[in-house]
């Protein structure tokens, strides 16, 4: 089932995730209703705070990454993101580690914005898989980057936390419009402001 993403403006994407265990109610059925949910909104994750759910899960499917460029030439920071489909439940960045370097992210609950963020490109994550079984992995590059954007939501950061003061200023009045619901998308949304029409 397609569930609708929380725009930005709402108090679920600032609150600080809990863990859950595996008695979850509905854990199968939620994560798979986050991945229909991010494919139908052309995302490469999706955290559960994004559906309104404050807990520590999220998925990811970095695959679009690993499409070479218009000029056919592939990103080395791309290398094994083919394959990077993943369920993170209760996940914890243990090290983050190397020369921040800057992507231009978007996020399916800030739509229609771009900004650079500066983030490490090495990360070493422990987590859950939706088999409850525990991982301890190094991901680098977009795979890391993806994971990073994800863990933040679960922390209640968004990536417009990251850029500067005076571009957040800039951006107020679009990321007002957003939480007001004035902002065309193409996926269902929840926005926290109804706007007076």
């Amino acid at each position: 089932m397609i569930l609708p993403i929380v725009a930005y403006g709402d108090p679920v994407l600032k609150k600080m995730a809990e863990e859950i265990d595996e008695d979850y109610e509905g854990l199968d059925q939620l994560i798979a209703d986050m991945f229909e949910t991010m494919y139908a909104a052309h995302g490469v994750g999706l955290a559960a705070p994004q559906i309104g759910r404050s807990i520590r899960l999220f998925v990811v499917d970095a695959s679009p990454f690993a499409e070479p460029d218009e000029d056919g030439e592939e990103d080395p920071r791309a290398e094994g993101v083919e394959n990077f489909k993943k369920v993170f439940i209760n996940p914890i960045i243990e090290e983050e580690e190397g020369k921040e370097w800057a992507f231009n992210e978007g996020c399916l609950s800030i739509p229609k914005i771009r900004e650079d963020v500066q983030r490490k490109p090495k990360i070493r994550v422990t987590y859950f898989d939706e088999n409850w079984e525990f991982h301890e992995e190094e991901f680098d590059g977009y795979a890391a980057r993806v994971v990073q954007h994800e863990y933040d939501h679960i922390e209640g950061i968004l990536f417009t936390d990251h850029i500067s003061p005076l571009k957040k200023r800039l951006l107020q009045k679009k990321l007002t419009n957003i939480s007001k619901g004035l902002v065309d998308v193409d996926y269902r949304m929840k926005f926290p402001v109804k706007s007076k029409k």
